[in-house]
């Protein structure tokens, strides 16, 4: 099975072909912003953090935003940061270049002159790289090479009974052409985590899956909070959802059926192929954020509620097998799969019918939030540590 993507340097694949202008301080978000905005090609989004942080909080900032620049969605890069700030540029173009081959520019406010003054020059470093991305030609690609974000949010009973278990049949296909299918929301696992580390490919990672598990449950306690205070949300009670519990049983379908080789920290590639987990809180932009990071290509978000979330790198393609929601939100959502409710239609024929929507995005089909550009400037770092 092949798709159509971008060979780049390093060999990886990617499934769009963007310039990413962005900050590597939140000081900096409103001149990476207007520079990107008058540019043809050229994306960004909203970067609140780099600065005022130690510690845990810091690394996972780096992360994130080495994470989204190396990803092989992105062609090249105008990094852009203040010039004072704790996420010294230096620090940030050496993790960037020592993980991927890509054209880098970069540039601080302080030394061009002004927010006007740093606009104005990224946009000629972006220009340029603009007009040679434009030269990249899409060429066949395996699915092996593929690593397929699984995200689920605005959840009601559907979301459990047809669109993450569809999700699960596509995931088990990714896998079984050698690709990569990786689900994240370690909070959305309490009450399912002992299913999941008996699915474990060994051991060890069943120990890892549980004690990512526990350290969420442990933070919340230490914090003095309570997780079922938010989960379900409000809006998953009225769509049906009654405890934490039932939510995780629901949430775990989109992982499908093959063993578990790996729990990776939030916003972390994956080290291995196969069915993986990402360590990430319960809110969905955050764990879009995280999974973007850590280099999926295209993300599909399970919905019954309906959902707007979008990526500046990444294609997010949103489902629901709602149809009420599918209709209402017809704006926002990719795929109905409420035939299967609807007019009975099977499961495995819905997933067929997905994958082949799957192909089509990855090969350059634009989801909902690309042609709207709602969700173009939607990224959020999660917090390492609430005290650092």
């Amino acid at each position: 099975m092949k798709f159509l993507g971008y060979r780049r340097p390093d060999g990886r694949v990617g499934t769009r072909n963007h310039v990413l202008i962005m900050a590597t301080v939140g000081c900096a978000a409103e001149t990476a912003r207007i520079a990107a905005g008058g540019l043809y090609g050229a994306v960004s989004f909203i970067n609140q953090n780099g600065c005022g942080e130690s510690g845990g909080n810091l690394r996972r900032t780096r992360d994130v935003l080495v994470g989204l620049a190396a990803h092989p969605n992105v062609y090249g890069v105008v990094a852009i940061g203040l010039g004072c700030e704790t996420n010294r540029m230096d620090e940030f173009l050496a993790e960037l270049k020592a993980r991927s081959r890509k054209p880098v520019e970069s540039l601080l406010i302080q030394e061009e002159g002004g927010t006007i003054a740093a606009a104005a020059r990224a946009q000629k470093l972006a220009r340029r790289m603009i007009i040679e991305a434009s030269m990249c030609r899409r060429e066949e690609c395996d699915l092996s090479e593929l690593i397929l974000g699984v995200e689920c949010g605005g959840s009601d009973a559907t979301s459990g009974l047809v669109s993450n278990p569809i999700m699960g049949l596509v995931c088990d296909r990714v896998v079984a052409e050698g690709g990569t299918a990786m689900f994240s929301e370690t909070v959305e696992m309490i009450g399912a985590e002992h299913i999941l580390a008996r699915r474990a490919a060994t051991p060890e990672v069943g120990r890892k899956i549980l004690g990512f598990v526990r350290a969420r449950e442990r933070e919340q306690a230490d914090a003095g909070e309570d997780l079922r205070s938010a989960q379900p949300s409000p809006g998953n009670k009225e769509g049906g959802i009654t405890t934490l519990e039932e939510k995780s049983l629901g949430c775990i379908h989109k992982g499908g059926h093959t063993p578990i080789m790996d729990m990776v920290e939030c916003a972390h590639e994956p080290g291995t192929k196969g069915l993986v987990l990402m360590d990430t809180p319960g809110y969905d932009m955050l764990s879009v954020t995280a999974k973007a990071a850590g280099g999926s290509q295209l993300i599909v978000f399970t919905t019954g509620r309906g959902s707007t979330v979008g990526s500046s790198v990444v294609p997010v393609m949103k489902v629901t097998a709602n149809g009420g929601t599918a209709r209402r939100l017809a704006d926002n959502i990719d795929l109905d799969m409420s035939p299967v409710l609807e007019q009975g239609l099977s499961l495995e024929e819905m997933a067929e019918r997905t994958f082949a929507q799957i192909i089509d995005t990855l090969s350059g089909r634009l989801t909902s939030a690309e042609v709207l550009r709602l969700g173009y400037s939607e990224a959020v770092v999660s917090r390492a540590c609430e005290y650092c």
